[in-house]
């Protein structure tokens, strides 16, 4: 009993100490040298991994802390992260953090991760091959942060473009976009070239930022389409551990895992690595369409001093799941209806199935060979493989034994392909510093080799055309009906036609009609240039000058006795002038050439395609205004450009020869764009785009082309996004986000068809506790029926109904 009351009279003498097991609040601010308050800078406790972000006068607090030592971490963006240890006890509870401004030693390929947590971007590497602010760029890149993608929960490449002014979906295919009216078809990633062989859209979950890079840019990554370029930036390791799992769920059965681990592997810091996973299991308003994803995607850097930096990357991304050729409608006989089917109709069968995998290795050096010399290198090796079984159209309607076609059934061919595509790509420069008086330069000079090859051995198993007395199979004549097989007065298919009115998706054995079983030739090309480029610094102006020497070689009939070496080239300029009058504001001019040589094929066969054709040339002037608002966290860019490209060509609509081609002659494209990303205030963030263009024919050989508009290029597009997350205590953790997206009419690859323009609503919800995120998003709030893109009546591209995703995310 005596012990019982001995200790009743502790616990009650702790309770009643006024210092016992006291709970402190800590109060504090980040400044930076000057003593000027940082709004939305972050600071971590690291033994209780909490995270803050300061108010608008730079204030942070943490509650319910036992008196004792911490370790904070403090970072914004454009200052160093510092460290610090503060010793909380009762009567020091006031801690002050002083930022440094941040002289960044820049790299000249991307080997350690950005650490800027914002719907901004301030540096970027692909515009000018160096690490250089985007205000001293003298051209339009347009781009998209991982914390816009985490937002809005986007998964795939095209979720994202609406966040591009001047981009447009043109289908549903892999890197098929318009970019300022023209289509494009090619990709970087951190800035060296990729096939565009698959068709499968890209997976985001490793995605630092996706940028565009808008006009030619053959000056910097040898042929490139005039409209732009689209360079994804792989995350990279930090030097701070953070780690985070989060899981999605929502329409059509879509199931999300996601997970990314980043920091140090060793004290010192010389070795850091991150490793990006993601699953996903979806399927689609479309019908038996979706699939499954799968992502690995580990990397490392190794920095043994601070002249030396190596990154290694390697990236798995497979995808199970069927290609998707659009949704028919009836036919041009039967007007111009895009709702006589729905948008969920698709053509194929249940066996179909499109099998991929792009596996590649990217290995990237930095080492400061002298004080003002620096040596970049980099390396990436692609793999792309397909497996491919599906039913789809031939591009034409079925016909009756008149020749008459039938606007409600599709004329269907079946392909079964198995293939493997390589491609290799080299990059080495040196980067030089100089001063010549009162001028400072930055002096690029280097190297590429960009090769792709499809090697022996690719197969093609394909069935297509009308039944024949012989056993054999051709495309219907009806002045020769005598020759086909004939069934109720019809030709008889060799693939059943497609039904629009009564769709059969029932499985179809393709053993069961005429087959050609064909090896797909063997391809290759390559080609290599050399290049200088000087950034020339004089006060308040940045000037930039440079010159590539470009050469293409594709191979034709590649392996074969015949084979033949198609030689190409192009001399590409390009300049560019930024003049900066104060800190916030810069203002620029640039002058580029794009150039693209026609393919092997295209020359070599003009029994096939038409011809002979000329290289595709292009040229850009373009002129625009950047600048940054509220304490640098909001960036605005407008641009005007105009940009000419000669000798483009586009299917002839031969019917005898559906792969006919023919050079049209001249395509302009002018228009204005603006981009706006990063946060009014730290809790109030938004991206937002707008762009008026108009890309058309201006010179023809056929006068009635003149003035078409280029198809899938809307002459005005835009979009916006904001979040807002509150700071009222009673409200804390809460956050909501809402968006709106405009794309106008736009023209088909056929004149007679016509896509309407669309306005879309989408929404979110947030709540943040401890380290969990909570997000539940809805995308076209009003269930607004539309199309992103179309290729004719029977390949459309219509956009998603009316979803929603539910997220929750863990941060460790």
């Amino acid at each position: 009993m005596r012990i019982f009351y001995i200790a009743l009279s502790l616990i009650v003498f702790l309770l009643s100490s006024p210092t016992a097991f006291a709970q402190l609040t800590l109060n504090g601010k980040i400044t930076d040298k000057n003593n000027k308050p940082i709004p939305g800078a972050t600071i971590k406790l690291v033994e209780k991994k909490l995270v803050q972000f300061t108010d608008q006068d730079g204030a942070f607090e943490f509650t319910d802390l036992a008196p004792g030592t911490y370790n904070f971490t403090s970072s914004y963006i454009g200052y160093e992260t510092r460290n610090t240890r503060f010793n909380l006890q009762a009567g020091k509870t006031q801690f002050n953090v002083i930022l440094q401004d941040k002289d960044n030693n820049l790299q000249g390929v991307e080997i350690t991760g950005r650490k800027e947590q914002a719907y901004k971007n301030t540096k970027s590497f692909s515009g000018t091959k160096t690490e250089t602010a985007l205000r001293y760029v003298p051209q339009s890149i347009s781009y998209v942060t991982k914390e816009v993608i985490d937002d809005q929960l986007a998964f795939k490449a095209s979720d994202i473009i609406k966040n591009i002014s001047g981009a447009t979906h043109f289908s549903y295919y892999n890197n098929d976009i318009s970019l300022r009216g023209f289509r494009s078809g090619n990709a970087l990633i951190n800035g060296l070239r990729t096939p565009t062989s698959s068709w499968s859209q890209p997976l985001l979950p490793n995605v630092e930022r996706i940028e565009v890079i808008k006009g030619p840019a053959s000056a910097l990554f040898a042929n490139a389409d005039p409209g732009g370029i689209v360079n994804t930036v792989t995350k990279k390791p930090l030097d701070e551990a953070r780690k985070s799992i989060n899981f999605a769920t929502g329409s059509w059965n879509t199931n999300r895992l996601m997970a990314d681990f980043t920091g140090p592997m060793n004290e010192s810091k010389t070795l850091l690595y991150r490793l990006n996973l993601a699953y996903q299991n979806a399927e689609s308003f479309r019908v038996l369409q979706g699939g499954e994803d799968i992502v690995i995607a580990p990397s490392i850097s190794f920095i043994p001093d601070e002249k030396t930096q190596v990154n290694f990357d390697f990236v798995y991304s497979k995808t199970k799941s069927r290609l998707d050729r659009g949704q028919p409608i009836f036919g041009a006989t039967a007007g111009t209806n895009l709702n006589s089917t729905p948008i969920s109709f698709a053509l194929g069968k249940r066996n179909d199935f499109e099998n991929e995998l792009n596996l590649y290795v990217t290995t990237s050096l930095q080492r400061k060979i002298s004080k003002n010399v620096t040596f970049n290198a980099s390396y990436m090796k692609f793999l792309y493989d397909e497996d491919l079984l599906e039913h789809r159209t031939s591009n034409r309607y079925a016909v009756d034994a008149a020749g008459v076609a039938i606007p409600t059934k599709m004329e269907m061919q079946t392909i079964r392909r198995q293939g493997k595509n390589y491609s290799d790509n080299i990059t080495a420069y040196f980067v030089t510093d100089l001063k010549t008086g009162p001028l400072t330069h930055k002096v690029v000079t280097g190297y590429d080799y960009i090769q792709n090859e499809s090697p022996v051995g690719n197969s093609n198993y394909n069935a297509t055309g009308y039944r024949k007395l012989d056993g054999t199979v051709g495309n219907y004549n009806k002045n020769t009906p005598n020759l086909f097989v004939m069934k109720d007065g019809a030709p008889v298919p060799n693939v059943p036609h497609f039904d629009l009115v009564n769709p059969d998706y029932s499985i179809s054995e393709i053993s069961g009609y005429v087959n050609a079983s064909s090896q797909t030739d063997p391809a290759k090309y390559y080609q290599h240039g050399i290049y200088i480029q000087d950034q020339i610094s004089f006060g308040q102006f940045q000037a930039l000058i440079g010159l590539r020497q470009e050469f293409y070689t594709d191979v034709l009939n590649y392996k074969k006795t015949t084979e033949k070496k198609i030689e190409q080239k192009a001399l590409l300029p390009r300049f560019g002038l930024v003049y900066s009058p104060f800190d916030q504001a810069s203002f620029y001019g640039t002058y580029t050439e794009g150039y693209q040589p026609q393919s092997a094929a295209q020359i070599g066969d003009p029994a096939r395609f038409g011809g002979p054709f000329d290289p595709l040339i292009s040229n850009m002037v373009e002129f625009g205004a950047k600048t940054e608002f509220f304490e640098k966290r909001l960036s605005a860019n407008i641009s005007f450009y105009r940009i000419e490209q000669n000798n483009v060509l586009v299917n002839a609509g031969n019917p005898g020869n559906t792969e006919e081609l023919t050079q049209i002659g001249q395509q302009r494209s002018k228009g204005i764009e603006l981009d706006i990303n990063g946060s009014i205030l730290p809790n109030f963030s938004l991206t937002a785009n707008f762009a008026v263009s108009r890309n058309e024919t201006t010179k023809s050989d056929k006068p009635e082309l003149i003035g078409v508009l280029a198809a899938n290029a809307p002459k005005a597009q835009g979009g916006l996004w904001t979040k807002y997350t509150f700071l009222n205590p009673d409200l804390k953790g809460l956050g909501i986000a809402a968006g709106v997206n405009y794309t106008g009419k736009r023209n088909t690859l056929n004149t007679a068809l016509e896509l309407p323009e669309y306005t879309l609503f989408s929404t979110a919800l947030y709540y943040s506790i401890d380290k969990f995120k909570i997000s539940a998003n809805l995308n076209n709030v009003f269930n607004k029926t539309h199309w992103v893109g179309g290729y004719d009546f029977n390949r459309l591209y219509p956009g998603a109904p009316r979803n929603f995703m539910i997220g929750i995310g863990y941060t460790f």
